[in-house]
């Protein structure tokens, strides 16, 4: 397993590296393959805040958790991880059941770059579009907490994006050839 555990306007101290890492081998437990992790700690206004990402077969889930107190919100942070493998690969063994494929593929989820320069752009970012099922970038953008996600169509051989609608149901985006 590869973990970074990094602080930002804190001292880490042994005992907070130590507490971060044996809840990090209980997230590993749950993947027969290695995994990569990233932890930050913060501290900004009185709040203690942990955020948490874990990548493994090309799935992000992440999580963030505020609290007063830096071992609470260790803990709060990566008892939301572990529930969201459980959803996880409880959806992915449903769908194998209900249909005996299995994709492994997923991309990792990041905002496309804004193509108009007019406006001020902040951030940039990229990402590998991988081929899946509207129904598995729905499920990665629901593991993310994301209102939309950008994946390559493998039913329709094109670029698509999944979006969540005002009416808690899901749209989809297609390009035309």
């Amino acid at each position: 397993m590869d973990v970074t555990i990094r602080g930002k306007n804190l001292e880490m101290t042994d005992a907070l590296h130590q507490y971060v890492e044996k809840h990090t081998g209980k997230i590993q437990r749950y993947f027969d393959k290695p995994i990569k992790m990233n932890v930050l700690l913060r501290i900004s206004n009185m709040t203690r805040t942990c955020e948490v990402t874990v990548y493994v077969d090309g799935v992000i889930l992440r999580g963030v958790e505020k609290s007063d107190d830096m071992y609470k919100s260790i803990d709060l942070v990566f008892d939301k991880v572990e529930r969201q493998i459980h959803k996880y690969k409880t959806r992915l063994a449903k769908r194998f059941k209900e249909q005996k494929v299995l994709s492994t593929q997923f991309m990792q989820e990041k905002e496309p770059p804004a193509p108009d320069t007019e406006f001020e752009i902040v951030r940039t970012k990229r990402f590998q579009i991988s081929p899946m099922s509207p129904e598995e970038a729905i499920l990665q953008m629901n593991l993310l907490e994301h209102n939309f996600f950008m994946f390559f169509n493998s039913q329709t051989d094109s670029p698509a994006v999944v979006y969540r609608r005002d009416d808690g149901k899901y749209g989809l985006i297609e390009a035309e050839k």
